[in-house]
């Protein structure tokens, strides 16, 4: 059926026609069975004609009030029918003054009051002590002794109502008003949430990424649909996770129950990038890298969670492809360039040759030696990330490495007017890789001579203590800004600063020194500031 949707002004007209007729209803239906009880005890009541107008002029105003359509009048003439209730029972109660219509007056009073605020209230008390007294003054009997107190209680007991009816329906209305303002105020919160739910709807089944959002009960109450096709993809259905097959980085090694990301997730706890492979090993696998974050309530008490992942398959085969080319290559180019580098050594030990020839000759040797720093440190890298990386642990003293790399790297910070500044260092003896720990001394030493200003300066400290060392090298260079120190430890990252510069490099070094410092147990980090220059810290601990 269909339902017709009224305007604010029309739907308050019949709300106002509904109120004058209940109203009215009201006086009527208790005069009406006022009339009854008493006419069953005083059937000579019937006979008083002034009692039966009063009575008479009731139910006409409660006739009147159900036959006009008041949502069609102006409101002023609403005033009449109380006022016409007031004047019949009035008439009625000199028919009958000790009936107990004076009770009913009550009625009327209440509805002016209600409906016309503190004038209605005023004047309806007014009229009614009035017509009451003007009612007795009029009679062919003087008023008696014992009637003065009733009509002098009268009117204050209206007045008492009124005051009471015109206090209550202020308080009401105030109230009204607060809750309409106040459901107004939800309904726009709950357009604007619903709006957010919509966008965010539309945004979580736009990304690429899966999202699945976790009740605190730990079942999935989001899936969008990046994730429902990553689970379609491995016939699971319906968001359930348990079923799906996940292998640690080497694709064969299954997660424990306990350890698997969605169940860590579902517990509250947080997964911070973590790679896996999904899919049965004899099958086609996916890399997913996932993260996950509990949702805490206002009480910081655990209320759901999030997990988002990402298929990351084509990013690790393009990195594997990449380093198994850059291994090949290196491999393929060690050989030739072993004999080119011998050959050029035999030629410059002729002490034939005219100057002009030795110079091209030693240029020559000069980039073929850069040239097989190069190989080395990709095959360094290639090993590294197939976590070939080889670690020979042995006796050896750490200042000993650090005074040899820098006796070699002399000549060169000479050419630069750059100077070492270092105190006496002390024995460091460590059980390490003294071949591997001379390539990230002489990575930093090398850092530290190019990107220094001429006439710049190399600050070299070794800090010794029972737990760990830690060997400190700061020049005085350009430095570099917090953006450049992001990507510093990535492989083959180098700044816009240098990219197109006169200084060379492979963006290899510092990843290698730093996987090489790890290997050993320790770490190496970077501190640099704009026009600073740069501090490049290793620590090793004192047993790798």
């Amino acid at each position: 059926m269909m339902q017709i949707r009224l305007r604010p002004d029309q739907a308050r007209r019949y709300r106002v026609e509904r109120s004058v007729f209940l109203s009215q209803l009201l006086v009527g239906s208790s005069t009406l069975l006022l009339v009854a009880v008493s006419g069953l005890l005083d059937r000579q009541l019937f006979t008083n004609q002034l009692f039966l107008a009063g009575i008479l002029i009731i139910f006409v105003a409660t006739a009147v009030a159900a036959g006009v359509p008041w949502r069609q009048v102006d409101k002023k003439w609403i005033i009449v029918l109380p006022i016409v209730d007031v004047v019949g029972l009035v008439i009625a109660r000199e028919g009958a003054p000790l009936l107990g219509t004076t009770f009913l007056l009550v009625f009327p009073i209440i509805w002016l009051s209600t409906h016309f605020g503190g004038r209605g209230a005023i004047g309806g008390v007014v009229l009614t002590t009035a017509l009451l007294w003007t009612a007795g003054l009029l009679r062919v009997e003087p008023v008696s002794g014992t009637e003065i107190p009733r009509l002098a209680i009268v009117p204050i007991v209206l007045a008492f109502v009124a005051a009471t009816t015109y206090t209550t329906t202020k308080r009401a209305a105030a109230q009204r008003v607060l809750l309409t303002q106040q459901a107004v105020l939800f309904e726009g919160a709950l357009r604007r949430s619903r709006r957010q739910e919509c966008t965010l709807d539309a945004i979580f089944n736009t990304v690429d990424f899966g999202v699945v959002g976790f009740s605190r009960e730990a079942r999935p109450n989001l899936i969008n649909r990046a994730q429902r096709e990553m689970f379609s993809r491995f016939g699971v259905k319906d968001g359930q996770l348990s079923t799906i097959a996940v292998y640690h980085e080497d694709q064969v090694t299954p997660f424990a129950e306990q350890d698997r990301p969605f169940q860590r997730a579902m517990r509250g706890e947080t997964v911070d990038r973590m790679t896996l492979w999904v899919g049965e090993p004899d099958q086609q696998q996916a890399a997913v890298l996932i993260s996950a974050r509990p949702i805490l309530d206002e009480n910081d008490n655990y209320d759901g969670g999030v997990m988002v992942s990402r298929d990351v398959t084509a990013e690790l085969r393009a990195i594997k492809a990449r380093d198994d080319l850059v291994a090949s290559v290196s491999h393929e180019l060690r050989t030739p360039l072993t004999s080119i580098l011998g050959y050029l050594e035999l030629a410059l030990d002729d002490d034939t040759l005219d100057p002009s020839t030795r110079r091209m000759l030693e240029v020559a040797s000069k980039n073929s030696d850069r040239l097989q720093a190069l190989v080395a440190d990709l095959l360094t890298t290639a090993a590294a990330a197939r976590h070939e990386l080889a670690i020979t642990l042995a006796p050896c003293d750490l200042s000993v490495i650090v005074t040899d790399a820098i006796e070699s790297l002399r000549p060169v910070a000479a050419d630069r007017n750059i100077m070492f500044v270092l105190d006496a260092l002390p024995t460091v003896r460590l059980e390490a890789d003294a071949l591997r720990l001379r390539q990230v001394v002489d990575n930093l030493f090398s850092n530290a001579v190019k990107y220094n200003i001429s006439g710049g300066r190399i600050e070299v400290t070794l800090l010794d203590s029972t737990s760990q060392v830690e060997l400190r090298i700061a020049d005085t260079g350009r430095g570099m800004t917090p953006g450049e120190q992001v990507n510093l430890f990535d492989r083959f990252y180098r700044a816009d600063s240098v990219r197109g510069s006169s200084i060379h490099g492979t963006g290899l070094g510092l990843s290698i020194s730093r996987e090489i410092c790890r290997q050993h147990g320790g770490d190496l980090r970077l501190e640099s500031a704009p026009g600073k220059g740069t501090t490049a810290i290793a620590t090793l601990p004192r047993t790798s």
